[in-house]
C-alpha cells in the first residue's frame, strides 16, 4: 500500500476498522487496500466515503464466515453512494478535513486533562510524599469474576439476563460497553453484581499493557456483572473510590504492576499483589479536595466529548 491509501479491515467489519495509511508499507491479507481513481473521486474525499456507518453496515451484510466473518472486495466494490462533481467534492473534502482537525484538537485537550490529573496526584501524594503509606488491602475487598459457560449466555439484555462486562470493556480510566455479552440472571450471584463506587480491574490478560487497568463504576452500570478475567475492587470507606481509582492511573502503579504480573501466555494479578500495594493515605478532607478537582476535570472532559460527538454527527 502507499501513503494516502485507505486500509479497510475486512475481517469482522462490525468493528469498523478503516484508516488512511500515513506511510508506504505491506499489510496482511485481512486488510483490503482501497485507492481512489483520481478522475472519478477525489482521493481526499475517499476516506470519508469509506468510514461511514452505511458502508460498514453494507460490509457486515456481505460478510461470510461464522467465527471470523470476512467481506470480499468483489462484494464491497458494489456499494453504491451519491457522488457530486469534482468542485463539490473539493468543497466537501476541505470542510470534512477541517472538522477532523477540530476533533483531533479536542482529543488532545482531553489527553492533556488526563495528564494534568495524573501529574497533580503524583506531585501532591507521591513526589512530595507528605502522607504515610498503608497497605491497600486494609482499605478494600476484592471479588474475582466468574467464568460462565456458553449455555449461560444470552443474545441480548432482557428481564431474565444481566449485562456482562469483560476485560476488553475496561479502557483508559473508564468502562465502555463495546461488544458486551449477557448472562442468565439465575447464574449470577448477588456478590457478583456491580455497585456504584466499585472499581473494575482487568486481572488477567494476554497483554501486559492491559493487565491492571482499572475504572470506577458509575451509578449507570450498577447491577451489571463481570467476567473471569476481571475483578472488583470494593473500597471499605476510609479511602474514597475516586482517590483509589486515581492512584491506579499513576505511572508508579503501572510500573509496579508490570513487575508483578506473571504468566507465560496470560499475565495475572493475584489478590496479594493488589492487597500489598502501599498507597499514600491522606486524611479525608485532603482526599475530598482532590476528588473535587478530579470531578471538575471530568466535567471539562465531558463537555469536550460532547463537542467531539457534535462534530462527528
Amino acid at each position: 500500500f502507499r501513503k494516502g491509501n485507505v486500509l479497510f479491515g475486512r475481517r469482522r467489519a462490525y468493528l469498523k476498522k478503516a484508516a488512511v495509511a500515513p506511510f508506504d508499507g505491506i499489510c496482511s491479507g485481512d486488510i483490503t487496500v482501497i485507492e481512489a481513481i483520481p478522475d472519478r473521486i477525489l482521493p481526499e474525499l475517499l476516506p470519508f466515503i469509506i468510514q461511514n456507518d452505511e458502508l460498514f453496515d453494507f460490509a457486515v451484510g456481505k460478510s461470510a464466515g461464522s467465527l471470523s466473518p470476512r467481506v470480499k472486495w468483489e462484494h464491497l466494490k458494489n456499494y453504491e453512494f451519491e457522488l457530486p462533481d469534482m468542485d463539490k467534492q473539493r468543497e466537501l473534502a476541505e470542510l470534512l478535513w477541517a472538522m477532523d482537525a477540530t476533533k483531533k484538537s479536542y482529543q488532545k485537550l482531553i489527553a492533556a486533562t488526563d495528564e494534568l490529573v495524573k501529574s497533580q496526584f503524583m506531585e501532591q501524594f507521591v513526589i512530595e510524599a507528605p502522607y504515610e503509606r498503608t497497605r491497600l488491602g486494609d482499605h478494600i475487598s476484592q471479588i474475582r469474576g466468574v467464568s460462565y459457560k456458553p449455555a449461560d449466555l444470552r443474545p441480548s439484555l432482557s428481564e431474565e439476563s444481566v449485562l456482562l462486562l469483560r476485560a476488553n470493556n475496561i479502557g483508559a480510566g473508564r468502562i465502555n460497553h463495546d461488544e458486551v455479552q449477557y448472562v442468565a440472571k439465575e447464574k449470577v450471584s448477588t456478590v457478583q453484581l456491580i455497585r456504584a463506587g466499585d472499581i473494575l480491574m482487568c486481572a488477567s490478560s494476554g497483554s501486559l499493557e492491559h493487565v491492571g487497568k482499572a475504572a470506577i463504576c458509575l451509578p449507570s452500570i450498577e447491577g451489571e456483572t463481570f467476567g473471569a478475567f476481571c475483578k472488583l475492587i470494593r473500597p471499605k470507606g476510609d479511602l474514597l473510590p475516586e482517590y483509589i481509582a486515581a492512584y491506579f492511573e499513576t505511572d508508579e502503579y503501572r510500573e509496579i504492576i508490570m513487575q508483578l504480573a506473571c504468566g507465560s501466555n496470560i499475565n495475572n494479578l493475584k489478590t496479594e499483589h493488589i492487597d500489598e500495594l502501599q498507597i499514600p493515605t491522606p486524611p479525608a478532607e485532603v482526599q475530598e479536595a482532590f476528588v473535587s478537582f478530579l470531578r471538575q476535570s471530568d466535567k471539562s472532559k465531558f463537555e469536550l466529548e460532547q463537542a467531539i460527538e457534535r462534530v462527528t454527527n
